[in-house]
């Protein structure tokens, strides 16, 4: 499992960023102290969710090519064209530290294995 680390100050509060966690492009999106982790490439096209709009007060993202909304929490669409979920993936937040991992979150894996 490999993971990256950053501090909390580089992630712009209300907004996106891609790191790379191994060959994981991950879409960082900070919500006050809060930080969520999936992956940054749209369930339907190839287009990094990092450069589309987040709605702070829904905890989704906007993919900028199509508009379908991802949920930040679970990475399930809520608009089409996207049918499947983007990845979600395990990261913590301690001492003004954002630690994200390698890893899918592992309830996101029991619910894919139904």
């Amino acid at each position: 499992m490999t993971s990256v680390s950053l501090p909390l100050a580089e992630i712009v509060e209300g907004t996106a960023t891609r790191v790379m966690v191994g060959d994981h492009a991950v879409c960082l999106v900070r919500i006050d102290d809060d930080v969520y982790a999936i992956g940054d490439v749209c369930s339907h096209a190839d287009v990094s969710l990092s450069d589309g709009e987040v709605y702070r007060d829904d905890l989704e993202i906007e993919c900028p090519q199509h508009g379908s909304v991802f949920s930040l929490v679970d990475g399930t669409p809520g608009t089409l064209p996207a049918t499947q979920p983007v990845p979600v993936f395990d990261v913590v937040v301690a001492d003004g530290t954002v630690t994200v991992s390698s890893s899918i979150r592992s309830d996101q894996r029991l619910e894919n294995d139904r």
